[in-house]
């Protein structure tokens, strides 16, 4: 019997073997289960079992184990560099060619991606390259020469499949293994997504560990370089820069543009921790899109495409709907679960939620369709609401100081009717008869709640039929979405998660497991000394406000 599960976990830098292990070698004496048709086939679809991290080799025609012998009438016209070998020769070739024609392949190599571009595979029936050969269809010949039965590779990917136990790393409880390999598949596509990065840009220190797992390709992660090296590098290696858009400048991003360099830009996720980015808490969730970034609703992104194409599959509305589920019933936001006492609202009357946003942050620059400040937005909010009462909540960098968009109250209640700095957000937004935003994410988190939303900027979730907008529509978007399939893109495809505990890239549903009960966060002294500088800030801008009453 094989000592290594075929379906197995990537070698997760910093994560002991143990803690990432989805599988292990079924004991003796344990019952084997049937292997379904159907799940071969969503091995197949989702690429996973085996090497499926690694090294991607270019121009490999022909790919052999080392040591099994290729006839030489399969080797005319190939040239040595067009036959890859994996492994080490350990000798013992059966009769034919010499056993090791080729190249030797670098380890770890992607072998799914090898052997998906290559004309024929040598091996024994139940190698793993055989395997992944007869799930992509790909013809396979044995150590005598002779072609394998496709029936006899999917047999040998039963038997594998069937040879092991199957756990969820994250809870410790046994799963089956389609459940395993939709496990791999999440990691599979988060791996995926790194290919090719040759560089990190602009991410600041305090983010850095968490940023490098996020970065993680298979085989390493990209250095963390200043923006001209990081361009250098990335253009010498044909690869990707990966940038913090606001710490990086117009300027790099137009000379990448000019040397053909591609860019993808890293921002924080929608289920993000359980403290402030800007008390320097390091996020637990990020985004990495390689055509433009979410929040930027003047150009494309891997999010529009996203929303605009992907076939919404029964299976990804299912695990959205339970996805959905889980988040209105604890009560997560992107920070956490919220706490605090819930504001008096009146009887009788309507009312609405104003969310106010950092007034720099690149959301409201990019996103807002014109609105310039929180001002403006509860004058826009106080317009389109005349007979309402108006409750503001101003955004939390902002409140703890951190961040710049702070009215004075009686900025505030020249439009509002009251403001809100403590009820918890989820609540206040189901007690509301509407919400009002800008761009904010909280617009997002009440369409999640079954409340409505109108937006007066054009976030990521407008322009679907979801919202009431009131931006100048946004022509690259206008299909009409289910919640379930926005949640499905917004929160399950787009984004990145790493679990605070196991430290793990892991699905939203753990991550809201994780928010919702409380599981620790780092706690930096980075973080506890610019906490105190926000309260120190925070005092001088209410000090400021008093005096000039």
């Amino acid at each position: 019997m094989n000592a290594t599960p075929f379906l197995r976990s990537p070698p997760f830098p910093g994560v002991a073997p143990a803690s990432a292990a989805i599988s292990r070698v079924r004991r003796h004496g344990e019952g084997v289960v049937a292997v379904p048709d159907a799940l071969l086939d969503a091995v197949a679809e989702a690429r996973v079992g085996g090497t499926f991290w690694g090294h991607r080799p270019d121009g490999i025609r022909l790919v052999a184990r080392a040591g099994v012998a290729v006839p030489q009438a399969l080797m005319d016209g190939l040239a040595r560099r067009e036959i890859g070998i994996v492994g080490k020769s350990g000798g013992g070739a059966g009769p034919g060619a010499d056993p090791d024609p080729g190249h030797a392949l670098p380890e770890p190599t992607d072998l799914w991606t090898l052997v998906a571009g290559a004309r024929s595979v040598h091996a024994a029936a139940d190698d793993e390259l055989a395997i992944i050969a007869g799930l992509l269809h790909v013809p396979v010949f044995g150590a005598d020469g002779a072609a394998i039965e496709p029936a006899t590779l999917r047999d040998s990917a039963r038997a594998a499949i069937a040879a092991a136990t199957y756990h969820d790393c994250f809870s410790g409880e046994d799963v089956d293994a389609a459940q395993a390999v939709a496990q791999l598949a999440d990691w599979r596509r988060h791996l995926d997504g790194n290919h090719g990065i040759a560089a990190a840009s602009g991410m600041a220190l305090w983010k850095r560990e968490a940023i490098r797992r996020f970065l993680w390709d298979g085989v390493g992660s990209p250095p963390f370089l200043p923006a001209r090296k990081g361009l250098r590098r990335a253009a010498r290696r044909d690869g990707v820069l990966a940038v913090w858009p606001s710490r990086v400048t117009p300027d790099m991003l137009e000379e990448a543009r000019r040397q053909g360099v591609a860019i993808a830009r890293v921002e924080d996720g929608f289920l993000r921790s359980k403290g402030l980015g800007a008390a320097l808490h390091p996020p637990g969730s990020v985004v990495i899109d390689r055509t433009g970034i979410y929040y930027d609703a003047r150009s494309a992104s891997d999010m529009e495409r996203l929303l605009s194409t992907t076939v919404f599959t029964p299976a990804l509305e299912r695990r959205a709907a339970r996805l959905l589920t889980m988040i209105q019933a604890s009560g997560v936001t992107k920070y956490g679960a919220g706490g605090g006492q819930m504001i008096d609202l009146p009887h009788g009357r309507r009312t609405v939620l104003a969310v106010g946003q950092v007034e720099d942050d690149l959301s409201v620059e990019y996103g807002g369709a014109g609105v310039t400040g929180n001002l403006d937005l509860l004058e826009r909010v106080r317009a389109a609401e005349p007979d309402a009462y108006i409750v503001y909540r101003p955004h939390p960098d902002v409140q703890a100081g951190l961040r710049k968009g702070h009215l004075s109250d009686a900025a505030v209640l020249g439009h509002a009717d009251a403001i809100d700095t403590g009820s918890p957000l989820m609540e206040l937004v189901q007690t509301v008869d509407e919400v009002h935003v800008l761009s904010s994410l909280t617009g997002f988190e009440a369409l999640m709640r079954g409340r409505p939303v109108t937006v007066h900027g054009m976030p990521f979730y407008a322009g679907w039929g979801l919202t009431r907008d009131l931006a100048v529509p946004n022509e690259r978007r206008g299909r009409r979405l289910t919640l379930h399939q926005l949640v499905a893109g917004a929160l399950i495809l787009y984004p990145r998660y790493l679990d605070p505990v196991t430290r793990l890239p892991c699905g939203p549903e753990i991550m809201v497991e994780r928010l919702a009960s409380g599981a620790p966060s780092p706690t930096s002294w980075l973080i506890r000394l610019r906490t105190l500088q926000g309260k120190l800030q925070r005092f001088m801008t209410l000090s400021a406000d008093y005096f000039h009453r």
